[in-house]
This record gives structure tokens, C-alpha cells and sequence, in this order.
């Protein structure tokens, strides 16, 4: 018998609710405020969409919010959900910015994607609703 990981039945906790994650906001509860949230998700991984090896990344997300703020098991479920897709870094990183920014429309927004060496080259991705000198 051979098991088919992406068949529920056959599935862990944890895998199922990965594949189930959606990611949910919850009303500011100070929305009078401009405050600072800093996220830091050390175990980002997705796949190389040339090679198929795994890049392993750590993503900090910073945002001023609005009247929305995201709901942080539904981030890390969010997150999780991309260890199996073929992400470039650029591509995952600005996903996940387009995605928090359609469902959050902070007043600020900054995700990074620092991702790990591979081939002795490193990679950081910065996205930001704030332009930046180059």
C-alpha cells in the first residue's frame, strides 16, 4: 500500500491545518493609534522553482495597522503553506506583502525575505509600501 501524503486521510494534524490555512484579520483594538507590529518567522521554507532544493528563509513582516491586524496562528499556518510550492525569493517574498496588504491596508507595510546562503550566494528581499532611496 502506498500512502498519498496529499489524501487527508493520511495526513498529520499539523499538515491538514496547514492545508486548510486561511489567513484571517481581527479588528484593531486601537485604531486611534499609529503602533508598530513586528513579526519575525525564523522557519520560512519554500522550494527553488529551477532546482527543486529548499530555500530556507527568515520573513519579518513590520506594519503600522489600520483597522485590520492578522490573526498570528493563520500567519504561521499562511507561512507553512509554502514549504511545498516552487517560490523564487522575490516571488515569495512580494506574495506575501500583496497578500497582507489586500487583506490588512495597513497604514505601513515591510516584509523581508532574508533567505540563507545557497551556493554561497545570499539573498535579502525587501518590500515596502514606502519607497526607498536606491
Amino acid at each position: 500500500m502506498t500512502l498519498k501524503f496529499t489524501d487527508l486521510r493520511f495526513m498529520r494534524y499539523g499538515e491538514k491545518a496547514i492545508k486548510k490555512a486561511i489567513l484571517e484579520t481581527w479588528d484593531n483594538p486601537h485604531p486611534g493609534h499609529d503602533y508598530e507590529i513586528n513579526i519575525c518567522f525564523p522557519e520560512f521554507t519554500c522550494l527553488c522553482p529551477r532546482s527543486g532544493y529548499p530555500d530556507f528563509a527568515t520573513i519579518k513582516i513590520m506594519y503600522i495597522p489600520n483597522k485590520k491586524i492578522v490573526e498570528l496562528k493563520s500567519l504561521k499556518l499562511y507561512l507553512n503553506s509554502f514549504r511545498n510550492v516552487y517560490f523564487s525569493h522575490e516571488d515569495a517574498t512580494n506574495t506575501i506583502y500583496s497578500e497582507l496588504k489586500k487583506r490588512l491596508n495597513p497604514k505601513f507595510l515591510e516584509v523581508i525575505g532574508d533567505f540563507n546562503p545557497r551556493g554561497n550566494v545570499k539573498t535579502i528581499v525587501r518590500v515596502s509600501s514606502e519607497k526607498k532611496s536606491i
